[in-house]
């Protein structure tokens, strides 16, 4: 059934024409005006990174024809194909939104929205929906909708650090940086409890995220946070500013190096006394392996082998060294050896005043004990060992030989 639209004229009338009614059918009322046409929600969605987008399109047309929908995103190098319907078939494209695209409502509603699981940074950009149906009135730029998508990313959590040295009366600034985020995170700085403080510019850069602290003291220190912000969240780091005192810094400066200063004293003196002590063991193992240039060899003896029946009467020789080695100079000579010859002689040297001879008992030959002979008496012009002492006699003694030839 056909539509009639009436229109009105409203003016004069010329002279000499009749008046006409003012409302009157249009000879082309009957013919629909029905045509297609997308229609969009909304030009802007924003979409945080991971969570669901949905780009709302829908069309309107009196056909009842299947469309054929395509939705493309348009992105530099150039615009591509996400999905598209022909037929009432849905087909998927080969993209990194392949796994996550699909249609919010089924087709036949005419609700054509668009749905993006866990977005990502990547999948931000200008989408296009075009709808097109066979029999329906096409006009220009009416069947095709866009849409911006912008995913959102929050901040990462930031690093916080102190530049400078915190010491009272000094300056040190405190920076804040977050590697990720879109938008650009904005910081702010604030002092934690007991003593809360909030920063502002200029001492605060929000864009840079940097805190300038200037003429430091002892009541300034405590915890700073810092807060990197934006759409999509927020993350926070901290740092703690302890302020010190010149005086404590040079105290802790001079014990650091009052213990190097004692322990390289303790090494250096540890080494000296093992150095000394090492010396002092060569020297005195050097000494007992010296041979003494003025000792007289040994000399081996003159007198013929006798037999071995009276070798222990009359051939041994008797050495001995009595007393302890004793320094040269004023004690007395002492009678450092004795001989006991085979005619039972002594030699030696002279006794000493008022003491006796060693008696000596002489062999006996054939069984018969021979009678002892007197001692003779001290040679003429022989002087006695304490009258060599004084005169300066300096006595020598001359080691005892073994019939092996060997020192005794």
């Amino acid at each position: 059934m056909g539509v009639f639209l009436t229109v009105r004229f409203c003016g004069e009338v010329a002279p000499g024409v009749e008046s006409f009614p003012r409302f009157f059918p249009l000879p082309w009322a009957g013919v629909s005006l029905a045509v297609l046409e997308v229609h969009v929600g909304t030009s802007l969605v924003f979409s945080v990174e991971g969570q669901q987008a949905v780009l709302p399109v829908w069309y309107s047309s009196h056909s009842h024809k299947e469309p054929y929908i395509t939705w493309m995103l348009n992105k530099k190098p150039a615009p591509f194909q996400i999905l598209s319907v022909i037929g009432g078939v849905v087909k998927v494209e080969e993209t990194d939104l392949k796994s996550r695209v699909g249609f919010l409502h089924p087709i036949e509603t005419r609700n054509i929205s668009l749905l993006i699981n866990a977005t990502r940074e990547q999948d931000s950009g200008q989408y296009m929906c075009t709808v097109n149906v066979v029999d329906d009135i096409i006009r220009m730029h009416k069947n095709v909708g866009l849409i911006n998508l912008t995913v959102l990313v929050p901040p990462a959590t930031p690093t916080c650090q102190l530049h400078g040295n915190a010491v009272v009366g000094a300056n040190v600034t405190l920076s804040c940086s977050s590697k990720k985020g879109k938008p650009s995170p904005v910081y702010q700085w604030q002092r934690e409890p007991p003593t809360l403080q909030v920063f502002f510019p200029p001492a605060q850069d929000r864009a840079k995220g940097t805190l300038k602290l200037t003429n430091l003291s002892l009541e300034m220190s405590g915890v700073y946070v810092c807060r990197a912000e934006n759409q999509a969240g927020s993350e926070n780091c901290s740092i703690v500013l302890e302020v010190q005192s010149t005086s404590t810094k040079a105290v802790i400066a001079g014990a650091v190096l009052g213990s190097l200063g004692a322990l390289a004293t303790i090494i250096f003196f540890a080494q000296k006394f093992v150095g000394y002590r090492r010396k002092k063991r060569d020297s005195q193992e050097e000494g007992a392996n010296e041979i003494k240039e003025d000792a007289v060899a040994p000399k081996t003896p003159s007198w013929p082998r006798r037999p071995a029946s009276d070798t222990l009467s009359k051939t041994s020789t008797l050495s001995s060294i009595a007393g302890t080695r004793q320094g040269y100079g004023a004690r007395a000579p002492s009678d450092t050896a004795s001989i006991l010859t085979s005619t039972g002689s002594y030699r030696g040297p002279p006794p000493r005043a008022g003491a006796r001879p060693p008696s000596l008992s002489p062999p006996a030959a054939n069984g018969t004990p021979r009678r002892r002979p007197e001692p003779p008496g001290p040679a003429a012009g022989a002087l006695p060992p304490a009258s060599l002492a004084r005169a300066g006699a300096v006595p020598v003694m001359v080691p005892a030989q073994s019939r092996a030839g060997s020192l005794v």
